[in-house]
């Protein structure tokens, strides 16, 4: 009688811990909304899976669903390819590169950060604002 009694506070204690473990470790996430976000030299145009992002003399995708902390904090993995004036050469190919979109929403403002490779560029946008682009063609 003793060893079931106390396998069974072994159980419920073991349990108990799980969980506090779990819920601990566990983020509270939350989808970005549909919708335009823009500032100087970019726009994000946020979709229910996937968002698109112009520059100046560029254009990116971020695939998703794009997901933010409880904090507002967000790391979305993407695209980024270089654009330039003029027309498109016969058999040139756009470079299109991995790109890092990380940074923060607070409020209705985004501070966005652009890694790709070892370069970064920071950008804020407004959320239902457009961009003030100067497209590069």
């Amino acid at each position: 009688m003793y060893l079931p009694r106390r396998f069974e506070v072994l159980l419920v204690l073991g349990l108990l811990f799980g969980g506090f473990m779990v819920s601990a470790g566990s983020q509270k996430t939350k989808r970005l909304a549909a919708g335009v976000w823009g500032g100087p030299h970019v726009s994000i145009d946020v979709g229910s899976q996937s968002a698109r992002v112009e520059y100046d003399c560029a254009h990116g995708t971020i695939e998703g669903p794009l997901v933010i902390d409880e904090e507002g904090k967000f790391t979305w993995r993407g695209t980024f390819t270089p654009e330039r004036g003029g027309p498109v050469r016969q058999g040139d190919s756009a470079r299109e590169q991995p790109a890092t979109y990380s940074g923060e929403i607070n409020g209705s403002t985004m501070t966005l950060q652009l890694k790709i490779g070892e370069d970064t560029e920071n950008f804020t946008l407004e959320k239902d604002k457009p961009g003030k682009l100067v497209k590069c063609k």
